[in-house]
């Protein structure tokens, strides 16, 4: 029997979707649209095939549906470009004893950190751990989000991480949104490997990656680079594995310390780098010729109480484009509203309104290397997008710790609907 969230009850979103408001940068118009002028989006077959004026919208239209949107602002479907959705357990004891005074070291070095969320993952069954992540994912979604990345790296060990990366498929699935799988096997040393760094790593490049890219897991590769996960030259391992199997990689970098991962990341043509509180001007401009897109996870930051801020003036003067995501996980950003870590990167980081939704929306789908079909507002993409009421484009960043009443196509289909547009 199908659920509510089953994309079998979602109505095709084919036709015209008139009276609305276009967040500014965010979309191509077919035909210009002034500012505040009302706009359409005319959905065929599961795609954009026009956006342009309200009073332009050509006449082969005419026979098409009609979708009033009650003057809603639209906006591209929201991209969460980094999380780690599917795991075991939780961490709420943890969080206690950085309330104590325990730094994140200290935690992993006590047996806690990504190692105990390994503990909890490794003893849950896939159908477990697919049941934990449904009401994550769903919450999600709820608040606007149409692609998403989902992590493995609680497994580490190659049946445990085909487990999380096959529920990660099994979500998209299930809820008609596109997620992008992640290979983390290189997230943290498991305990039956301590000591045997190396012996690890070999693990991941030559045994674990191919496996799991034999079986049509992986999307793309990334590695904690960091004093208390994987050295520089174990990293460069692991994206030459990767690299070998014609995958793009990512990067956990700088977070704790300046590694210069990002610099070898980009020498990899890295989507992504990640983190990057302690960035330096020559990551930055590193990131800048490869074309890597920084994602700021304001979250993480947040919870373990940082104040090392990541060099925003740096990229932003370099013109590398800066994603934010949730960064969701069960340890230091257990979050799940992309909408307060935009408000959080405004407040925290002092990302711009316009920066913020970019972040949210083209940005992060660049990072996943989803930018030909998410983040934009044009014809000949698929249609996702989300209309919210609101009245200028800056209350998505502002309001936190409520949640609008939006309206969601996603996949070309009507995932949600709001009371304030009429379908």
């Amino acid at each position: 029997m199908s659920k509510p969230h089953d994309p079998a009850h979602f109505a095709p979103a084919d036709g015209c979707w008139t009276h609305l408001r276009l967040a500014p940068g965010l979309f191509e118009a077919d035909q210009a649209v002034q500012a505040d002028a009302l706009a359409c989006i005319v959905v065929r077959e599961g795609r954009i095939a026009w956006v342009g004026p309200q009073d332009a919208v050509p006449r082969r239209f005419d026979g098409l549906a009609r979708h009033d949107g009650a003057g809603m602002l639209a906006t591209p479907g929201l991209v969460d470009c980094h999380t780690h959705l599917v795991y075991g357990g939780e961490r709420a004891g943890e969080f206690a004893m950085r309330l104590a005074g325990a730094s994140y070291e200290e935690v992993a070095r006590a047996g806690g950190g990504i190692v105990s969320s390994v503990r909890a993952t490794r003893e849950a069954s896939e159908d477990q751990l697919f049941e934990q992540a449904l009401p994550r994912l769903l919450q999600l979604l709820d608040e606007g989000v149409c692609a998403i990345e989902i992590k493995s790296g609680y497994g580490l060990a190659l049946e445990h991480e085909r487990k999380q990366l096959r529920v990660a498929r099994r979500l998209g699935q299930a809820l008609g949104v596109t997620v992008r799988t992640t290979f983390l096997g290189a997230h943290a040393l498991p305990p039956e490997y301590l000591g045997r760094s190396q012996d690890y790593i070999d693990l991941v490049c030559q045994t674990m990656l191919p496996a799991l890219v034999a079986e049509g897991l992986v999307d793309a590769v990334d590695v904690f680079c960091e004093r208390i996960a994987f050295s520089l030259a174990e990293t460069e391992q692991v994206f030459q594995a990767a690299r070998g199997l014609g995958l793009p990689v990512k990067l956990h970098a700088e977070q704790l310390s300046n590694m210069e991962g990002a610099a070898l990341a980009a020498r990899y043509g890295a989507l992504s780098c990640d983190h990057i509180e302690h960035l330096s001007p020559q990551g930055i401009q590193a990131m800048r010729d490869a074309g890597c897109v920084a994602v700021l996870l304001p979250g993480a930051f947040y919870a373990l109480r940082d104040t090392h801020l990541p060099p925003i003036a740096g990229l932003r003067e370099a013109g590398v484009p800066m994603a934010v995501s949730t960064d969701h996980n069960p340890g230091t950003s257990p979050c799940l509203s992309l909408l307060l870590m935009a408000n959080m990167a405004c407040t925290l980081f002092r990302l711009t309104v316009p920066e913020a939704l970019a972040a949210i929306t083209r940005h992060g789908a660049r990072a996943l290397g989803l930018q030909d079909e998410h983040g934009l507002i044009a014809a000949g993409r698929p249609a996702h997008f989300v209309l919210w009421p609101v009245a200028h484009a800056a209350e998505l960043a502002y309001w936190f710790g409520s949640r609008p009443d939006c309206t969601i196509v996603r996949q070309g289909r009507i995932a949600r609907t709001s009371g304030h547009g009429r379908a």
